[in-house]
Order: structure tokens, then sequence, then C-alpha cells
């Protein structure tokens, strides 16, 4: 299928490649040129594994183009809407700019029968006001809202494989067209029994925060007892484990440690925070505050037992930091609970050194204050302390008895419980984790 995609960040850009893989014709259009100019060479902006693999072998089919024109989105049949809706500045609620913006320039390449797909994650009645305009400029032009369910780090996997696909239609029960359109860009997933839902447009919205509310309530409950844990002795990964056997709860999200980040999870539940306020049921989501505090809690606490396993000051002290990224897979460091300890350390006088397998450059544009390496062996060396705040697969496979010849004191915060305790104390480590004795 002929098919646009308007926005090439972290969403356009995966999907866009995705679709050329599964046999389409993708345009990507976004107004940044120098975003152009690296896809177009089938360099991904961003670190996401899998995808400069897919934008060479799409770009090299001639099936997957990028512009920075919106008039080449003419001529395509489905046009996807995949730009950002950032935190608005000193508010909760998202920014809409962008997806208006996006909408409007669309407008005029329209062609009858045409069909736009939102992506974007906005705040439940987006998707109605934004069809009004569309059918207002075509009448014939209808607008799905498909959200989209990306894990960072697991993107390329979760488009071509997703795990449900939901449709947002103006009327679900009389105009089946639409989706009938959508099943032809998603064939294959069908193919393989994804589930579909098809719903109305409110219902597709709530569909993506309600599933990172969930989420983050869940992260967040286990941090809770992970205070309740320090408080008493008990151990916060055991008791996660015990209760993640209850098949009602389930062990997944259950690991406790420095909280939830990204440039996702904690802008899209204060923004439903917001719009539940608007909408006049602001104590439904009244919860979601504890939620958001017990979060940046972790950050604070985490930044207390690093003081604490340094005589109870950190003026002075070099601590390795390893990990920025706000999880592992991908160099993404906005709201990255990693980085906002480090320069939380380097604030209260701290010698901090950090590193991180893929977002050092990202940090440092971030935190061009703190000191930052690109080797384990670099940040470690001599250190009085080491925190591991991102759980890379390197970092939770690291040999206590190599890192231990090379730093200054053997003693380790494990900032996310990804490490065996027994085994770092067992090679004479001083190990400490949120959450366990």
């Amino acid at each position: 299928m002929q098919i646009s995609v308007i926005g090439c960040g972290y969403l356009g850009a995966v999907h866009s490649a995705c679709l050329a893989e599964l046999g389409h014709d993708v345009v990507g259009i976004d107004i940044d040129e120098n975003k152009i100019a690296s896809l177009r060479e089938g360099n991904a902006p961003f670190f996401e594994p899998g995808l400069p693999e897919l934008l060479r072998s799409a770009g090299e089919t001639g099936r997957l183009r990028f512009s920075s024109e919106t008039a080449d989105a003419r001529g395509a049949r489905i046009h996807f809407i995949a730009v950002g809706t950032p935190q608005k500045k000193g508010e909760n609620a998202a920014d809409l700019r962008f997806v208006d913006a996006a909408v409007e320039s669309l407008l005029p390449y329209l062609s009858d029968g045409d069909i736009v797909v939102g992506k974007s994650t906005v705040p439940v009645g987006t998707a109605r006001r934004l069809a009004e305009r569309v059918t207002a400029a075509n009448s014939t032009v209808s607008l799905v809202w498909n959200p989209e369910f990306l894990r960072e780090g697991f993107a390329v996997q979760d488009t071509i494989s997703p795990d449900r696909l939901v449709y947002g239609l103006q009327d679900p029960a009389g105009s089946p067209g639409p989706a009938a359109v959508l099943d032809e860009v998603y064939a294959g997933a069908l193919a393989r029994e994804t589930p579909r839902i098809i719903t109305d447009y409110e219902t597709a919205e709530l569909v993506k925060v309600s599933a990172n509310a969930f989420l983050a309530t869940k992260i967040s409950f286990i941090n809770a007892m992970a205070e309740v844990c320090e408080a008493t002795g008990a151990d916060v990964t055991q008791l996660a484990d015990a209760i993640g056997l209850d098949n009602r709860i389930g062990r997944r999200f259950l690991n406790a440690g420095l909280g939830f980040g990204g440039g996702c999870l904690p802008k899209d539940i204060r923004a439903f925070m917001a719009r539940a306020g608007e909408l006049g049921v602001d104590q439904a989501l009244s919860f979601l505050r504890e939620v958001d505090a017990i979060n940046m809690r972790r950050r604070n606490r985490t930044v207390d037992l690093a003081r604490e396993v340094c005589g109870g000051s950190l003026i002075g002290r070099k601590i390795a930091v390893l990990g920025l990224a706000f999880k592992p897979d991908s160099d993404d460091v906005r709201d990255s609970p990693a980085l906002n300890v480090a320069a939380q350390l380097q604030l209260q006088g701290a010698a901090v050194l950090g590193t991180d397998p893929q977002a050092v450059d990202n940090a440092r544009l971030r935190f061009p204050e703190l000191t930052l390496v690109k080797t384990v062996e670099e940040a470690t060396e001599a250190a009085d302390a080491v925190m591991i705040l991102t759980e890379w697969k390197e970092y939770r496979q690291l040999d206590p008895h190599w890192l231990g010849q090379i730093v200054g004191a053997k003693t380790i915060v494990d900032g996310r419980n990804c490490l065996d305790p027994l085994t770092w104390r067992a090679a004479g480590w001083r190990y400490r984790a949120l959450g366990r004795p």
C-alpha cells in the first residue's frame, strides 16, 4: 500500500521502516532536515536495536524514502500521524501543537477516500476534535485512532509482531471501511492471529494511557513495598518473587529499584491526570499523584544510599555511575532516573564519573557539567563507590573479582536490584540495594 508517516522521531522512524519491511511503499516526512538526511543514509538518529538494518534494507528495495516536504504525502492512501506529544512546560498537560500542526499541514494533500491514522499518544477527546477538522476539509476522508504500544529496545519487534491492534473509529458499528484498509496494512500480524479490537475514538485513546498508568502503578507499588522492606529488614526482591507467583498479579514490572523514566511513562500519566481534571473526574485518578511521588522519591533515596555507603558525606568522594539511559537497550535520557541521580550526586559534592554503552553523548548534551567516559574501567578507576543505575546486560554480568582490582573501595550500590548479592559479597564487596537488607 502507499503510505505516508508524518513525523520521523522515535515512533515515526520505526513505524516507517517496519511498514516498508512488511512490503508497503512508505514515505516518512519530518521538518527536521538533519534527521531526514540521516535517515536517508540509513542511519537512525537514536539507538534502537535492529532499526539501522531495517532502514538500509528497506531503502535498498526502494520501498522506503524520506522527505522534509509534506507535499510528498500526496498519492498515499493512508497517512499516519506519529509526532510527539511532550509535556507542556510548567504543566502536567500534553502539548498537542505538533499533532495539530501535522494534521493541518497534511490537509491540502489529502485525496478523496484517504485515511488519516493517529498513532501519537493524546488526551482523550483529541481524535474526535481532529476528525471534525479532517472531515470539514474533505468529507470523504476518514480518521482512525490506532495507538502505539512500543517499548524502547523492542520497538521493531513490537511493530512487526504487536501483541494487540486497536482501531478507534468514528462509527465502529456503521463504518467498517477504514478498518478493512488498516487490516491490509497489518495483514501479516492478523494472519498470526494478533488480537484486534475495533472501538470508538475515546476508548482507543484511553487504552494507551490506561496501560501506562497501570504499569506505572505496578512499578511504584513494589517500590513502596521496598520502603517498607527497608524499615523492617525484609527483602523486596524475594517479596516480589513470592507475590509474582500469584497468577492474578504476575512477576513482570515488579522489579523494585530506581523507578521509571523516559519520554513516555512519566509524561503520559501526568497528562492523564491533567485531562481527568479537565473532565471533572480528577478524583478518579488521584492515586496517580502518589504513584508519581513514590517514583520520584526513589531517586532521592538512591542518593541517600550513596551518601550512607560513603560514610555520611559525598563531598570529595569519587562515585562511578554505570548507566545513564532511562532503561537498557536505549540511548534515551529524557527524565532518566539514572542521569538525575548522577546530577544530584555531583551537586552534593561527589566527583562523578558516569558511563553508558549508548547514552553518553545524549547525557553530555543534557548535563554538560558531568564528567562522562566511555568505559567501565575509566569510570571505576580508584572509585570510592560504584553505582549500577541502568541494568545493561554488560553491567549485570560484571565480574566482581575483575572490578575489585580497579576500584578504590569495594562498595557497590545496586540501584536496579539486578546483581546477585551473595556473589558480590563473597568477592569481598559491600553490597547495598534499595529494599534489601
